[in-house]
């Protein structure tokens, strides 16, 4: 039923000011629009709404991720704008921060937003 439907994403924070600043400069985001309750922004064509939750605590696990080309680059770029990428004990992650799969060589690295929320960059493939 919903197969052909575009999808949104809800990404939820505490201090929009603060989690606006992230998405446009830090990730680099188009904003799309604004309203009272959120954010827009086009994610390659699908829709992300940064949307304002008082007393947002974030869980441990990732609400975001991208697919990205040449994670090495990519994580230097956000370096360079003040990201910092998890390191999670027992894990297996090199010194960067990127888990590699063994069985597939699918690369991941792991970094928080503005309001704790954990994102992801994926490389597929060896």
């Amino acid at each position: 039923m919903l197969g052909n439907s575009p999808p949104v994403c809800f990404v939820l924070a505490a201090d929009m000011a603060r989690a606006r600043d992230f998405y446009t400069d830090t990730l680099g985001l188009t904003q799309t629009g604004e309203d009272p309750f959120a954010v827009s922004y086009d994610l390659a064509g699908t829709m992300l709404r940064l949307t304002r939750i008082e007393g947002h605590e974030p869980g441990p696990h990732t609400v975001l991720g991208w697919q990205v080309a040449d994670i090495a680059g990519t994580m230097e770029a956000l370096a360079a704008k003040g990201v910092t990428f998890a390191i999670y004990d027992g894990f297996g992650q090199d010194e960067r921060g990127v888990w590699t799969d063994p069985g597939s060589g699918t690369r991941i690295a792991w970094f928080h937003d503005s309001e704790g929320n954990n994102l992801s960059l994926t490389q597929f493939g060896g």
